[in-house]
């Protein structure tokens, strides 16, 4: 089970980690229409874009990708959490 917990983790961190890089990704000049880094857009804006339409125009920033690492920053804790707790049962259980 632990190597369930540290995958589901790892590869939400993973994912994590590609919203942010497609969030500093203009600042950088990176091209993600085109050549080797298209592919980056197809796996976050299915996200991104949802949580893009609720945020108020917020002038030349765009908060979206943000927003979107903050919430699954906690769906992430609570996946784990959840995961590490049925690993481990309660021992304050009440005996029946």
């Amino acid at each position: 089970m632990d190597h369930v917990i540290r995958g589901v983790n790892s590869l939400m961190s993973l994912y994590m980690l590609l919203i942010l890089l497609r969030w500093v990704g203009p600042w950088l000049e990176l091209d993600f229409r085109h050549g080797r880094l298209r592919w980056i857009p197809a796996l976050t804006d299915p996200l991104i874009v949802p949580i893009r339409r609720i945020l108020p125009p917020m002038g030349p920033l765009d908060f979206g990708p943000l927003a979107t690492l903050f919430a699954l920053w906690i769906v992430r804790t609570f996946i784990v959490a959840v995961l590490i707790a049925s690993q481990h049962p309660s021992s304050t259980a009440i005996p029946g």
